[in-house]
């Protein structure tokens, strides 16, 4: 597949101008897991090079949460963004034909899942869900998969209970992000939370990809003091998407843009992919049909 992707962009270049067919310049969203600083410093290589790429300005957004993102794939003032499932599920229920998956994050092991991860203080005698009860949990975002559709589902399940402040935990909160939850609960703000991660390498890393690993690298959070109380089954990594109607030139020169960053730029990757990874492979839409039912069914779109 990468040779297919290669050979195509080769016969692009060949074929066209050093500009990017029909566009004026190319606009990235980046959804929220940690600030927008942050995450505006991560994405500032692959701006660089798809600028280079492209022949045009390329821009990062950085909203304050998933909708904005969500809002602007779907109004078609974003062309390419790296979504969860869930935010893929959401785009896709309101709008089929406004993105296409192109491709996927793979792990270190060659698999492209990852795990909601619940976690609290290591001091706070917290060492299960069943610990929880009574107290405060934290979620990321309505849009995120790890941050809430995943978790809202399988702690039911186990707990017997709705996620409804005062039914099973004392109270809900939504924090706002990734990085919002995990700092609150090292910071003792909340009892527990969730948030995502591959669930490979060591737990005192914050694993090799996520959002604990991200909270690390940034020096938010010691590992030491917190500690795994939960874990949801294997989900499928978010899919990076392009706007369907962009030209095909351009299509074609982003996904092998992202196919071969890992190669080109193993820094770049890491920072784009929040952490270690083997880059991204190509990924069918049919990767995330069970967790567009499972929002269709929990959220409602």
């Amino acid at each position: 597949m990468k040779k297919l992707i290669a050979i195509a962009l080769a016969t692009t270049a060949l074929t066209g101008a050093a500009q990017a067919q029909d566009i004026t310049e190319f606009r990235i969203g980046i959804l929220g897991g940690e600030n927008a600083q942050d995450r505006m410093n991560s994405y500032a290589c692959l701006q660089n090079y798809a600028s280079e790429e492209l022949g045009v300005e390329v821009k990062l957004f950085a909203p304050a949460d998933y909708n904005g993102v969500i809002q602007g794939l779907l109004g078609g003032t974003l062309d390419m963004a790296w979504l969860g499932a869930s935010g893929y599920a959401a785009v896709y229920l309101q709008d089929p034909d406004a993105v296409e998956p192109v491709l996927v994050k793979q792990n270190l092991d060659g698999s492209i899942g990852y795990h909601s991860i619940g976690f609290a203080r290591k001091d706070s005698g917290i060492t299960k869900l069943e610990d929880v009860k009574g107290k405060v949990f934290g979620f990321g975002d309505p849009n995120s998969t790890s941050g809430y559709l995943i978790p809202s589902i399988e702690i039911p399940q186990a707990t017997g209970a709705s996620m409804e402040s005062g039914d099973y935990f004392g109270e809900v909160k939504f924090t706002g992000g990734h990085e919002q939850t995990i700092v609150a609960v090292f910071n003792g703000d909340i009892d527990a939370g969730v948030t995502w991660a591959d669930a490979q390498g060591n737990w005192e890393d914050g694993y090799n990809s996520g959002a604990l690993r991200k909270a690390v690298d940034a020096g938010l959070v010691d590992m030491n003091e917190l500690v795994e109380i939960w874990k949801s089954k294997v989900i499928p990594e978010g899919p990076v998407v392009l706007r369907k109607d962009l030209p095909e030139d351009v299509k074609t020169r982003m996904t092998a843009l992202v196919d071969g960053l890992y190669e080109r730029d193993a820094d770049c990757a890491y920072g784009v992919a929040a952490g270690d990874t083997l880059g991204f492979i190509p990924v069918e839409h049919e990767t995330y049909q069970s967790v567009i039912d499972a929002r269709k069914a929990e959220i409602g779109g």
